[in-house]
């Protein structure tokens, strides 16, 4: 079924039929000729796999609207509000579940009467079930909360100077319920509309239709059509300005940022109808960016209609790009056809990475894209052989987080696996093929959840009907399999090629450091060239690079971190001040990691330890959750 209008916007009865479904794995058959009724719809959605990190029972009765109203207090960090749901319930439903987190739960009404309402125990990392008693015929619930001043969602950035404070959300995986009282879980999904009063001075900003503006008096309403998990929740409030970049997309950033952001992305629109021409029309009706402050755990987070990304990303060249590609390419891969449950997380990020590769190749070209996914193989292989060593299963694209924070699923195991897996699939079919079955993937199951099991029976059923293919490809290796199997493509990229040649020529002594060709490399020749250092370059050889090419002053953040992590493992100590000003100011994980692990392996910990602890308190829950194990954090 074609889910689009020949205008080019989702219709809006697709629209609602969708937030009726909700999102769920439903048996739905994408070939059907004829589209089952509503109340088979209905049926169908109840019937979803079970999700281990969440308390929500949607087969019993499930969120389908989302009306918040909110006041954010800065000086107290806490968010008070109320959260109103409409429901929908089983005709024998007795009780509705909600995902909590250190959430004070007020009260509760049910059609506008007060309730009664239970909290369950808390479990690590899941926090505690909120069950509130109904009967099938209700069909609100509403219930008046405040969130803990240490939300792990949260960061509150402080004021510093002439700079307002800054708040910004991260509810991936399972942070949403510590900010708000939902049904924390990827296959319930929901549309929603806000009232948010923030400080005067401040925008308020969600992953919805948002302001240009700023509203003198702090208030701002917000509304989302489209239904979306809770992970995609998502606010953020600070002094920030709007610029736009293109027809649908803008960027926001704070005033010392916004030039510089809008040439950075100036590009956006061309991203976006590059995606649009690969896999069908865009459904989000808008396409922005929000540059948050450094202290962003990740490089960017595809809430819809407004990505949230780090201004680590802001290179002065937009050589950084292919970090809002993926974001953009979750609209599809992510956004429109979400994993069920963290177990299926590849089925979001690999498809992601693959969708990105190829927004990449139609935008700059078979060479850059090719450079990207060499690159992506080496940290696949590195990241292989280190899981590996310590779980095994942990390298399977379905993975086993049963007991265990999601988080833990969050490697380059579910984005690079995955995206040779894909890559793979389109070589043994043909790109043409392969394009027209994954368009059809995108709009057969728009606005639904897609466990792996029901993905592999999808595959074999239509891209891999022909038996000769399925052999090549060898499903059950890639997916329930170890490691890397044998036929994962190759990849090929002469001028990668050409800097692996030079590196060896250089740490042979062959080539001189003047003579390296830095000035003419682009970044990704510069990150290959210093990633590949071997461990026991020594300190002089990394003074006579920093010397000749001051790479340690670069406005490249992949290049300098790459530097960095050098440095620490080559013990070149006039960069350590750089780099503690680095790990003080960016709170990106994964920069953070290898950093302070380097320092861990090469017996600095007394240097990683008093680093952390000046930087800690400006870290995102998510990473210092990563460093505190790392570090062994009291």
């Amino acid at each position: 079924m074609n889910l689009y209008h020949h205008s080019g916007r989702f219709s809006g009865l697709l629209i609602a039929a969708a937030m009726m479904l909700g999102g769920c794995a439903d048996q739905a058959t994408p070939n059907d000729s004829t589209p089952p009724s509503a109340k088979a719809q209905r049926i169908a959605a109840m019937k979803q796999v079970t999700d281990q990190h969440s308390f929500a029972r949607p087969n019993e009765a499930r969120i389908t609207h989302l009306n918040w109203n909110a006041r954010i207090d800065f000086d107290a960090r806490t968010i008070s509000g109320t959260a109103t749901y409409d429901i929908e319930t089983a005709a024998d439903a007795q009780r509705i579940v909600f995902d909590t987190h250190e959430l004070t739960i007020e009260n509760v009404t049910v059609d506008g009467q007060p309730s009664e309402f239970s909290l369950g125990d808390a479990q690590p990392f899941l926090g505690r079930p909120l069950s509130v008693p109904i009967g099938a015929d209700v069909q609100k619930v509403a219930i008046q909360y405040t969130s803990d001043p240490g939300a792990d969602a949260l960061l509150w950035v402080e004021a510093q100077g002439d700079k307002a404070p800054f708040l910004f959300t991260q509810s991936q995986a399972i942070l949403a319920r510590t900010w708000i009282p939902v049904q924390d879980s990827p296959g319930i999904r929901f549309s929603y509309d806000a009232d948010v009063e923030v400080p005067a001075g401040l925008m308020a900003l969600m992953s919805a239709e948002n302001p240009t503006a700023m509203n003198p008096d702090g208030r701002y309403s917000f509304k989302m059509e489209q239904p979306i998990p809770a992970y995609l929740l998502a606010l953020a409030a600070g002094q920030v300005e709007y610029r736009d970049v293109g027809e649908r997309c803008a960027v926001y950033a704070v005033p010392e940022l916004i030039d510089a952001a809008a040439y950075e992305f100036g590009e956006m629109e061309q991203l976006l109808l590059a995606a649009e021409e690969l896999y069908g029309t865009y459904a989000w009706d808008r396409y922005d960016l929000l540059i948050l402050p450094a202290a962003f755990p990740f490089g960017g987070m595809e809430n819809p209609r407004l990505t949230f990304a780090t201004p680590t990303i802001i290179a002065g060249d937009r050589s950084l790009v292919a970090l809002v590609a993926h974001e953009l390419a979750h609209s599809w891969s992510g956004n429109l056809v979400t994993n069920a449950t963290w177990d299926d997380f590849w089925l979001n990020e690999g498809f992601t990475v693959y969708f990105e590769q190829r927004i990449m190749e139609a935008v700059y070209g078979r060479e850059t894209s090719e450079m990207l996914a060499t690159l992506s193989y080496q940290g696949l292989v590195d990241e292989v052989d280190a899981i590996s060593d310590l779980n095994p299963d942990d390298t399977h694209l379905k993975l086993h987080l049963a007991g265990r924070n999601p988080d833990d699923g969050m490697t380059a195991i579910a984005y690079d696996k995955g995206y040779f897996f894909l890559r793979l699939m389109e070589e043994t079919v043909g790109r043409e093929r392969f394009d027209g079955w994954l368009k059809n993937y995108f709009e057969a199951y728009a606005f639904k959840g897609m466990d792996t099991e029901r993905f592999v029976d999808y595959l074999n059923s239509t891209l891999l009907a022909d038996e000769q293919d399925k052999a090549a490809v060898r499903i059950e290796d890639w997916i329930y399999g170890p490691g890397l199997p044998d036929n994962c493509p190759a990849v090929s990229s002469p001028r990668i090629e050409k800097v692996d040649a030079t590196l060896t020529a250089w740490e042979a002594g062959t080539l001189a450091t003047d003579e390296l060709p830095w000035e003419d490399w682009i970044y990704q020749e510069r990150y290959r060239f210093l990633s590949n250092l071997a461990d026991n370059t020594t300190a002089e050889r990394m003074a006579e690079l920093d010397a000749a090419w001051g790479i340690g002053a670069t406005g490249n953040n992949e290049v300098l971190f790459a530097w960095m992590e050098q440095a620490v493992r080559s013990h070149y100590s006039p960069t350590y001040p750089r780099m503690e000003q680095f790990l003080i100011e960016v709170g990106r994980r994964k920069f953070l990691t290898p950093l302070y692990r380097a320092m861990k392996e090469t017996d600095q910990m007394d240097m990683a330890r008093d680093i952390y602890g000046k930087a800690r308190g400006g870290y995102h829950a998510v990473a210092t959750g990563t460093m505190d194990e790392l570090l062994d954090w009291k």
